[in-house]
């Protein structure tokens, strides 16, 4: 099942001003962000959450949360392939991982790109990431993340434990949403 995301480059603008006779000059507002939004959908295309990514100079910014999920601790992931075919999301593939690290900051081998912290689901069905994925970059680099077969965020069943790979024994994938540049 592949589903409609957003990729949007804005442009950064440029303003001049001039005041009785004397320029301000131009002032320009920084480079243009770049940014991917999807939403996780389950097996049944029910909505299960939205993520965005960020790319900024330290490395790619996700923000996800997760909704209508029973309370609990749930692994979510970067997926190497912008593919999300229910109901087991297989298709999305492995986790991005072209460091080829293993898997899980508490892993002496780890963590690799792909890598993201549980996200708390509380009695209410609602939880949220807002994490910092130091020198991933959605575009650009010699490793993008959204490459010509994109890329995935999945939402397994289980918590990650943050060391077994290749996924931090976190059980099957439960939701799934589509990266893609345009």
């Amino acid at each position: 099942m592949r589903r409609a995301f957003a990729v949007g480059v804005p442009l950064a603008l440029l303003a001049g001003c001039s005041h009785s006779g004397t320029s301000l000059g131009a002032t320009r507002a920084g480079p243009p962000p770049i940014e991917a939004t999807t939403q996780l959908l389950g097996p049944n295309g029910e909505l299960r959450g939205t993520a965005t990514l960020s790319q900024r100079p330290e490395g790619t910014l996700v923000r996800a949360r997760i909704e209508g999920m029973i309370a609990g601790t749930y692994a979510i992931h970067l997926h190497s392939v912008g593919k999300c075919e229910g109901p087991k999301f297989t298709s999305a593939g492995g986790h991005f991982n072209p460091t080829m690290k293993m898997h899980g900051k508490d892993n002496p081998m780890g963590p690799h790109l792909g890598d993201l912290p549980n996200v708390v689901v509380g009695p209410g069905g609602t939880g949220t990431v807002d994490f910092t994925v130091p020198g991933l970059m959605l575009v650009g680099g010699t490793a993008p993340l959204l490459d010509a077969d994109g890329a995935a965020v999945v939402l397994h069943a289980g918590p990650d434990d943050y060391k077994t790979d290749p996924s931090g024994a976190s059980g099957d994938r439960i939701a799934c949403g589509v990266l893609a540049a345009r």
